[in-house]
């Protein structure tokens, strides 16, 4: 049997089993390296990933990220290392048979075919039988709720429904875990925030251990259980979306996730997890974005402030505060947007429920933050 002799709308219906049957795994991978030439995408990386986890990876361009999620699916064969899931070496064993579902940036579905022949296709090659293709096809396609479009085509669908016809062929499998790599980037703003929503739900409901490659921080930060931050093939940070963006542990991963203020400064005492920094605008109180950084009295680090997490004033607070003045203003209607420029420096000040505007806003204020949110970056 072909996918295009299949006929989904045709076989008789067949009894639906309670839910897709997929069994959860973990993800390890020891001091994996990848090199291409000269160029060394992944060194000595290890990373665990929980079954059941919806795990982002995400970094700059050429951090490694897509390279990592390829040595998964087995398109790359490391140089060095080791990958598990559960308890098998999957390390050289080739991508057909790791049994992974995977998603693309491009939609990849045949245009000849229809919905339902394009999510059969993967079982066909895998010579699964008839009544049970019919079955799993049925329910992959209402688990992305687009049972009634199994006889269109892909170019009688939108973006966003092309998309879960993708999700519904790599679910159809049973895979062992799923690899998306940008599966959004090509969907407008609205179908971008529906299909997050989507994939999240699907993942739960099936208890998929999952790894997702994006550029969105956003699509990270509102979906994922947790994430990894990669830079020049290493990894930076891993921890939950909350973890990552109000303790990162390094510019670099405050400056990619989310917007920061960086004012430079010196440690005047540091310990338990706390410092004290002096800068050119004031004296700052916070903690350590590294809990294991020990820097002595003298060294040169970066504080890091979010822009909500300052608070204006017309009184000078006890700590953590500048003074200074709001230059450019934006009413956004539930928050204004300051540039609040205080001794050569110009900070970002996001405010709820805005009343620094227009004639409010004249004259010396004070910004101040707690010191929770205030992060002393080491590096």
């Amino acid at each position: 049997m072909t996918a295009n002799s299949f006929d989904y709308a045709s076989s008789e219906t067949l009894p639906r089993p309670p839910a897709l049957a997929h069994r959860m795994i973990s993800i390890r991978i020891q001091q994996l390296t990848k090199r291409f030439g000269t160029v060394t995408a992944l060194h000595q990386l290890d990373l665990t990933i929980a079954p059941g986890e919806l795990f982002f990876l995400l970094g700059p361009s050429g951090c490694g990220k897509t390279t990592l999620l390829r040595s998964l699916a087995g398109f790359y064969i490391p140089d060095e290392g080791q990958i598990f899931f559960g308890d098998e070496d999957v390390t050289r064993l080739a991508p057909h048979k790791r049994n992974t579902g995977m998603m693309f940036q491009s939609y990849a579905l045949w245009p000849h075919m229809t919905v339902a022949q394009n999510v059969a296709f993967g079982l066909e090659e895998r010579r699964v039988a008839k009544d049970e293709i019919k079955r799993r096809v049925g329910e992959a396609l209402e688990s992305v709720r687009m049972e009634s479009y199994a006889e269109r085509r892909p170019n009688q669908l939108s973006g966003g429904q092309q998309q879960r016809v993708a999700l519904a062929r790599a679910l159809v499998i049973r895979p062992r875990c799923l690899l998306l790599d940008e599966p959004l980037s090509n969907l407008d703003a609205k179908l971008r925030l529906e299909m997050r929503a989507e994939i999240r739900r699907v993942c739960q409901e099936f208890k998929l251990t999952t790894v997702y490659v994006t550029h969105d921080q956003k699509e990270a930060l509102s979906i994922s259980d947790r994430m990894a931050i990669l830079d020049g093939g290493r990894i930076r940070q891993v921890g939950s979306p909350r973890e990552v963006y109000k303790r990162p542990v390094c510019k670099l991963v405050a400056n990619f996730i989310g917007e920061t203020d960086f004012i430079a400064g010196k440690i005047v005492s540091a310990g338990g997890g706390r410092a004290t920094v002096e800068t050119a605008v004031g004296r700052f109180e916070g903690v350590l974005g590294d809990p294991a950084a020990t820097p002595a009295v003298g060294t040169a680090v970066t504080v890091s402030v979010r822009p909500e997490c300052w608070t204006l004033s017309r009184e000078a607070p006890a700590r953590n505060a500048v003074k200074g003045r709001i230059g450019e203003a934006v009413y956004l209607g539930e928050v204004a947007q300051y540039d609040f420029v205080t001794g050569g420096l110009t900070l970002n000040i996001l405010e709820l429920n805005p009343r620094f505007l227009d004639q409010s806003a004249r004259g010396e204020l004070f910004a101040s933050a707690a010191p929770e949110d205030v992060v002393v970056l080491v590096e």
